[in-house]
């Protein structure tokens, strides 16, 4: 605590990002990073960009990219808003659309950071319980509030909602945004981006972290009306009007081109994914219906956190929560088969000791 902060930065609990420890060399399946490299022709792009031109701004419509989003998703661009990561996007649809007079609506064991937005924001919260299967209820979300906000698949539980379910909340809730966190949309799921031209109060974000292996890079974007992308740019343009530099342009436009690679990878995560989940299974592990490039794990008989510090000493980072309600799971996000082999052998030791 300090006494040159703001009442503000005194009072904010920030978000905590999975450990990057830099001891020793780690499998590190705790950060839902892709285990396979981006496109070559991201790479290929990159270093194109690399030149005299850095002395100048970005594009701040990012209109080459606003365009290859729009056609990739059969939108126009004036539905497209571009930002850096879809945790900056997140952030400017928490300052444009959300009414601090009614409480935002998130589920209880959900995505950490919208607990820190609405406290930035000073937007009251009304968290929503998952089910005892931790499922979504979506029925709960309709209450009075100021927006709703719904990651789909849910992290960290990785559990996917069909997308013609949030057609009913959409209609319900008419008057208020309803945000769909689309992180983990390409490991199983089909995005709600076709609900764009319906509803005129959905935003759905996406990044290319997960799917595009760029976490390194920085890039999201929401799709929504014309009236919605309007608010965002408002927010945005009293912010940093240029958010996304000349490189992570070039790259972004390379990853969503490369539909080939981008499907090939993806469908390699997917694979590795449902078989250590199976093996998981079959040494007693109780393991939800993950849409995502990661597992959420219980074991009936052995503490998570046990489990988490002894793979940690073998050199494998996963994700533990200690929280209410959760506190018996671990997330591991899925590796490269090699990696995730590793793990498997490491926690078969664990469970049989």
């Amino acid at each position: 605590m300090s006494k040159f902060w703001s009442p503000l930065a005194a009072s904010l609990v920030p978000y905590v990002p999975g450990e990057q420890p830099k001891d020793k060399k780690y499998i590190k399946l705790n950060t839902n990073e892709n285990p396979y490299p981006p496109s070559p022709n991201v790479l290929e792009a990159i270093k194109a960009a690399a030149n005299e031109d850095l002395r100048l701004y970005p594009d701040p419509t990012c209109g080459e990219l606003s365009s290859v989003v729009a056609d990739y998703f059969g939108l126009t661009s004036s539905q497209v808003f571009l930002g850096n990561g879809s945790d900056e996007v997140l952030s400017f649809a928490f300052a444009a659309f959300f009414n601090p007079a009614k409480p935002v609506l998130f589920a209880d064991i959900t995505y950490s950071f919208y607990k820190v937005y609405a406290e930035f924001y000073g937007l009251k919260a009304d968290l929503i319980p998952l089910d005892e299967q931790l499922r979504m209820p979506l029925d709960l979300f309709n209450r009075e509030n100021g927006g709703i906000v719904i990651p789909n698949p849910n992290a960290p539980t990785a559990m996917l909602i069909p997308v013609d379910e949030f057609r009913a909340l959409l209609e319900q809730n008419a008057d208020q945004v309803v945000i769909i966190d689309e992180a983990y949309i390409d490991f199983g799921g089909e995005s709600a981006a076709k609900l764009v031209n319906e509803y005129p109060n959905v935003l759905v974000v996406q990044t290319l972290s997960k799917s595009r292996s760029l976490a390194g890079l920085r890039v999201g974007w929401a799709l929504g009306s014309e009236e919605l992308i309007d608010g965002l740019n408002r927010v945005k343009n009293s912010f940093n009007s240029y958010t996304i530099d000349r490189l992570a342009l070039a790259g972004a436009i390379a990853a969503i081109q490369d539909e080939a690679y981008f499907q090939e990878t993806a469908a390699k995560v997917n694979a590795t994914r449902d078989a250590v989940a199976a093996e998981l299974e079959s040494i007693g592990f109780e393991v939800t219906d993950s849409k995502a490039n990661f597992v959420f794990i219980s074991h009936p008989t052995v503490d998570a956190e046990a489990i988490f510090l002894q793979l940690r000493e073998q050199g494998i980072l996963v994700r533990y929560f200690k929280q209410p309600r959760i506190d018996r799971y671990l997330r591991v996000t899925i590796g490269t088969d090699e990696e995730m082999e590793a793990f498997l052998q490491a926690v078969r030791g664990i469970v049989a000791l």
